[in-house]
């Protein structure tokens, strides 16, 4: 048979297994390049230091995400886990692009905004917190969104590493059972499953913040 209906629902619960480590990573990194980003964004402001921080963003960018994990997991000490550094590196890379979506958004504040600020002797805290950033990060959270369901689809590059992620675990049901065809399908519904009903949040956040 193309398609063993008995095999799958033997492999589906270690698949699952698989998406749920997939969705964690996913998760965690991206609420690690969300931070980090919108810092690396304020910071770029600064002269002389976020031109540092321009060129290792730059650097960070157009390096292939799956030789930064390898790297950095092979000088990692043994103790930290492999997901650990897929965590990490994940939300580094990404973050070098969600600080420049955030870029984009502060550039988009009016400039008056900001003179107002000065007219009224606000702080730099209070003029980021209450003006600047509620205004830019409103605009951005469409393309943030982009960023999380890109995220999603590059875990499996967590494979180098050794991480038990959705790919992982097909490769290693598929070697198994020799049944590769129905391994790799399931996990092509099972990220379809989860990217689907997310583009479609994300198409829905950006009518909304458009007509805004």
């Amino acid at each position: 048979m193309f398609w063993d209906l008995e095999f799958t629902a033997e492999a589906m619960p270690d698949l699952l297994s698989g998406l749920w480590v997939t969705v964690q990573v996913t998760v965690m990194g991206y609420l690690i390049a969300l931070t980090l980003g919108l810092l690396i964004a304020v910071v770029r402001r600064v002269p002389v230091v976020g031109a540092v921080v321009h060129g290792v963003m730059e650097f960070i960018r157009t390096t292939p995400l799956v030789v930064q994990l390898v790297f950095v997991f092979l000088l990692a000490p043994s103790t930290i886990t492999g997901m650990t550094v897929g965590v990490a590196v994940l939300g580094v890379h990404y973050s070098a692009y969600t600080a420049e979506v955030y870029r984009s958004g502060i550039e988009g504040v009016a400039r008056g905004q900001w003179e107002a600020a000065r007219a009224l002797s606000l702080p730099a805290s209070r003029t980021w917190g209450a003006i600047v950033l509620p205004q830019a990060i409103r605009k951005v959270i469409p393309a943030l969104g982009n960023y999380l369901i890109a995220m999603f689809k590059d875990t499996p590059m967590l494979f180098a590493i050794g991480v038990a992620e959705l790919l992982t675990e097909a490769q290693r049901i598929g070697s198994a059972s020799f049944r590769v065809v129905e391994a790799y399908t399931l996990v092509g519904f099972l990220f379809l499953a989860v990217s689907i009903p997310s583009a479609i949040i994300i198409r829905r956040l950006e009518r909304r913040y458009a007509a805004v």
